[in-house]
């Protein structure tokens, strides 16, 4: 009983935001989720460690792990074909006329890369699980360690080339000044001196912020202030097509999503990445 109280409790504590928001762009409420689950065109998603999905879940949320989408030769972390991608997810009972809802273990992490690969997909009613412990307090929200199985549909991609990179546009688009090439990696991987991951330095001219630095220390999106703050301090400005990279695009979503909730229009992520990049002979600089 009482790892069942603790194990309750640290799901909670995932969930909970000092500071309490306003959803920001794709973000939903725990009020409105509690609502929006209740229409049976509601899909919610599991973005969590295996092993913390079944320790406890939202009832009803299907699990899917992201380490499951990418080919498995190659540089490591490029997504698979875009036929796997959508039998996989229609393997799931995701399709791509679903609300979709997506939660993690509490760092957006997982849940925003799940959000970029769907929209990319050509998803467009996708949200993420904002983070208010009190809101959910009051909202309710069941929690269960059951297994969630949904019946098997079809999802029929549509795919958004406007959100997304590849290795010849950045080749083609690295000393224009119009293009902002967005690294968010720790600062010892874009400045080449870490050795795990081992890395070479960061393409040339790329800025450099964090992926955790567009959150709080309780995994909830910075203020609209802030985030603009953040961004124009390193020439991340709206009248440019910003590129964001990692090292294999996982840390990348977030701060695609904290783009877009301060309306960035022109925003793309790189999906092959440093790793790719570096495995096909880019340049790299320290």
């Amino acid at each position: 009983m009482k790892n069942i109280v603790k194990n309750f409790t640290l799901i909670v504590a995932f969930l909970f935001s000092a500071t309490v928001l306003s959803a920001q762009g794709d973000f939903i409420s725990a009020k409105d989720f509690s609502k929006a689950i209740k229409d049976k065109n509601t899909v919610v998603i599991s973005a969590q460690k295996e092993k913390n999905y079944k320790t406890s879940h939202i009832k009803g949320s299907v699990f899917i792990d992201h380490n499951g989408l990418y080919k498995t030769s190659g540089p490591e972390g490029v997504l698979k074909s875009t036929a796997e991608l959508a039998k996989m997810f229609g393997s799931k009972g995701v399709s791509e006329k679903n609300a979709i809802i997506i939660y993690d273990d509490g760092k957006n992490k997982y849940s925003a890369r799940l959000y970029w690969i769907l929209k990319h997909l050509g998803a467009p009613n996708v949200k993420l699980l904002h983070k208010d412990m009190g809101a959910w307090r009051t909202a309710r929200v069941p929690l269960t360690k059951a297994k969630t199985t949904i019946k098997a549909t079809t999802f029929t991609p549509k795919v958004n080339t406007k959100i997304a990179a590849d290795f010849n546009f950045v080749k083609a688009n690295l000393n224009k000044s119009t293009v902002v090439f967005l690294d968010v990696r720790e600062i010892t991987e874009f400045n080449g001196t870490s050795t795990k991951p081992v890395s070479k330095g960061h393409i040339p001219g790329a800025k450099n912020i964090e992926w955790k630095k567009v959150e709080n220390d309780k995994g909830a999106l910075l203020s609209a202030a802030e985030l603009t703050k953040l961004f124009k301090a390193q020439g991340v400005t709206k009248d440019k097509t910003i590129v964001i990279y990692c090292g294999t695009s996982v840390r990348s979503g977030i701060v695609y999503v904290a783009l877009k909730s301060l309306g960035y229009t022109k925003v793309k992520v790189y999906d092959g990445a440093y790793n790719e990049w570096d495995a096909k002979g880019g340049k790299l600089v320290k």
